[in-house]
């Protein structure tokens, strides 16, 4: 800051502090190295991975726990390789913020053959366009202010990432304040709002059997509270979506499960699609939501409401807003259901009692791992079986539970884990992860260890790509095994185990939860055809689509 003015780095920091976040992930390169220094010097703090697309599963985790996220990167090789990582974030609705370093405005000419840069100086823009809802180029210092507050307000009210590139000869240049018009608050029309309520509250009236089908939306713009509200004072039954897991505290008695299709329980099958009216909030129509579309929603008995789109039936309405349409129907207009029998969808748990000496299988080692959860736990199960073996936990109240339902990128949940630490210090970490994961993002115990993190990292070792044998076997399924009890004496720290039956998997959870000091990383030996319920489920229905 110079004579009271700002720069445009110091800007972007300042902005990024007042959106409430603590912590920038990324690499740095010579292209942001000057940014890398001004962020050392400000309260934020950097946080190194050991790739670029791990810092941004580590920031949309982040954004997920906290409300927003950023990474910084440099130029071509740094932003390009966070292109997998920002797309899930666009897909699952997000707010991630990028920012990347790049080549000086002056020194950008045709003859200019600079490191890092592909086919021209304004490709990685070009592409990050795609990937975000809005994008910047700083490159003029009387409005980079100004495009800074634009995509930065793009971000929070979609909830989608933004992309912020700052060339290395504007991040100490300073910028010029001018006023412009305030995004503020979103709006609703009145009358639109006035009408989607109305239509939305005499189809739910005039039903005899409504359920609310929850999703990550609710998350997103942090609704849980309104959800919760919404089914006590009416007394609607909920389920969630895959995607929406622990919007709704799941031992709550009006909250009855996850519907996804072929793979939900069949009681909870039958409850949402015999149901006259199903009040969709925050749920995303996606193929892993509806179990690879083996679901049966028909739109004429469906209230549906996102950040995107208010319907009624085959009504659809324009200029509404998520967050007004769902305050509305706390309506007293809104009926409250009379007593309603739910004991025949309850599922009621087989009693777990643990055999020291039996092999370890998907079912009962995800039984026995649900008497050990707490409610002072993040779960961040990756992709493959354990995310659909997931589907059987049940969480405590306080539990939140994060992954890539939707976009399903495998390697996600151990980078995931250190934003969702950082994002909320108060709740440990229990990460999921079969061996093929593993193998793609594991080097990130090391940044655990570098920021004094502790997760609980749950390998499901079943040899391969488990989630692809029930569809088509092949050698192609296979991975090389490593020895992952070794880890800890790699990275010089945190402890491991060895678990192959259940009495040893107790041993270790145990041991795990009681070491708080650095990561705890427990290898479960399975059989490589050990597939969960859910997924042996879902697999009869859809092998023939595959």
């Amino acid at each position: 800051m110079q004579n009271g003015q700002i720069t445009i780095g110091e800007y972007l920091l300042r902005k990024l502090q007042d959106y409430g976040i603590d912590h920038i992930f990324g690499i740095p390169g010579d292209y942001v190295v000057q940014f890398f220094d001004m962020i050392e010097k400000s309260p934020i703090q950097h946080i190194g991975t050991t790739r670029e697309e791990t810092a941004g599963f580590a920031a949309d985790a982040y954004a997920r726990t906290k409300g927003i996220g950023a990474a910084c990167v440099t130029y071509g090789v740094g932003g390009l390789s966070m292109i997998n990582a920002v797309t899930a974030a666009y897909a699952e609705k997000s707010p991630l913020i990028v920012i990347s370093g790049s080549p000086g405005i002056e020194e950008r000419n045709e003859e200019g053959l600079l490191h890092h840069k592909g086919k021209d100086f304004y490709t990685q823009q070009r592409i990050y366009d795609e990937i975000t809802v809005a994008s910047a180029l700083l490159d003029e210092p009387f409005t980079a202010f100004n495009e800074i507050d634009r995509v930065l307000d793009a971000v929070y009210w979609h909830k989608r990432p933004g992309y912020i590139e700052l060339p290395r000869d504007r991040v100490g240049m300073l910028g010029t304040p001018f006023p412009r018009p305030s995004t503020g608050d979103r709006q609703s029309d009145p009358e639109t709002l006035e009408a989607a309520l109305a239509n939305a509250i005499a189809f739910i009236n005039q039903s005899e059997n409504p359920v609310i089908l929850a999703g990550a939306e609710l998350h997103r713009f942090g609704y849980e509270n309104k959800l919760l509200q919404l089914a006590e004072e009416k007394q609607f039954p909920v389920v969630t979506t895959l995607l929406g897991k622990s919007v709704m505290p799941e031992a709550h008695p009006l909250y009855l499960g996850i519907y996804g299709g072929a793979m939900s329980r069949e009681e909870i099958t039958v409850l949402v699609e015999s149901s006259d009216c199903l009040i969709t909030l925050g749920a995303f129509m996606t193929d892993v939501n509806l179990g690879i579309y083996t679901a049966n929603l028909e739109r004429s008995r469906r209230v549906y409401a996102t950040s995107d789109k208010i319907s009624v039936g085959y009504s659809t309405y324009e200029n509404v807003t998520f967050e007004d349409f769902i305050h509305g129907l706390y309506s007293p207009k809104l009926h409250e259901r009379g007593n309603i029998d739910l004991e025949w969808v309850m599922e009621v748990p087989e009693p777990f009692e643990m055999m020291p000496d039996q092999p370890l299988t998907m079912q009962r080692l995800f039984q026995h791992l649900n008497l050990l959860l707490s409610e002072d736990m993040t779960v961040i199960p990756d992709i493959g079986d354990s995310l659909w073996a997931a589907l059987d936990l049940r969480l405590p109240a306080r539990t939140d539970f994060i992954a890539l339902a939707y976009y399903t990128s495998m390697g996600f949940a151990v980078p995931a884990a250190i934003g969702a630490q950082l994002g909320k210090p108060t709740a440990r970490p229990l990460v999921i992860v079969g061996d093929g994961a593993f193998q793609m993002t594991g080097t990130e115990l090391s940044t655990t260890i570098r920021y004094r993190l502790n997760p609980i990292v749950l390998i499901l070792n079943n040899h391969g790509y488990g989630t692809v044998r029930p569809f088509i076997e092949g050698p192609f399924n296979d991975i090389e095994n490593w020895n992952y009890t070794h880890i800890p004496k790699l990275f010089g720290a945190g402890r491991a185990f060895a678990a192959r039956t259940e009495g040893e998997f107790d041993t270790a959870m145990k041991a795990a939860l009681a070491e708080t000091q650095h990561f705890v990383l427990i290898e479960a030996e399975l059989d490589k055809l050990d597939i969960s319920p859910a997924l042996t489920q879902l697999a009869k229905q859809v092998a023939k689509k595959v």
